[in-house]
């Protein structure tokens, strides 16, 4: 199979720093959807056909390019980077952050604009603490909206009149 021939439906992970891969795995297995876990270091991906490691160059935004290019209405896409989530969504993709909160076309430039806005109040000094740590509660609900997303998909997919089955991997 060909980086291009993605599977669908397909889950693409931003993975650098992504808290929550082992429930992607989990509820990518009990759905059979095929799993793409893109870093530009190596990453554990369990053994399993559905699942396949992506390593990048080092190039600056290279994980994010790949998922870039190869998202669309049939991905699902998680990240918590606001800029490759915008891309994405511009694709058609569905795109989540780890928590589960949803990045669509009506929340994306109101997420761009806060980022900027945190960007420029970190320069100044105004902030200098980060996000809030990870938690039960962010795991749960991610949990949650990524079984929602795939079973949307699926649904959708299985509605879509000509669609084509999954390539094999």
């Amino acid at each position: 199979m060909t980086d291009d021939a993605l599977p669908r439906p397909c889950i693409l992970v931003d993975a650098d720093a992504c808290p929550v891969k082992d429930e992607i795995y989990r509820v990518a297995r009990r759905h059979a959807v095929a799993v793409r876990v893109v870093a530009n270091q190596m990453i554990r991906v369990p053994p399993d056909p559905d699942f396949a490691r992506i390593i990048v160059g080092d190039g600056f935004d290279a994980a994010d390019d790949w998922i870039a290019e190869r998202a669309q209405a049939t991905s699902i896409v998680i990240t918590s980077d606001i800029l490759l989530a915008e891309r994405c969504v511009k694709s058609g993709a569905v795109v989540m952050g780890p928590d589960g909160r949803p990045f669509d076309r009506a929340r994306i430039g109101g997420a761009v604009a806060m980022r900027a806005l945190m960007a420029d109040l970190r320069a100044m000094g105004s902030v200098t603490g980060g996000p809030a740590p990870f938690s039960a509660r962010d795991r749960s609900a991610f949990l949650q909206a990524l079984d929602g997303a795939v079973v949307k998909l699926k649904r959708q997919s299985r509605a879509a009149p000509g669609t084509a089955p999954a390539p094999p991997l």
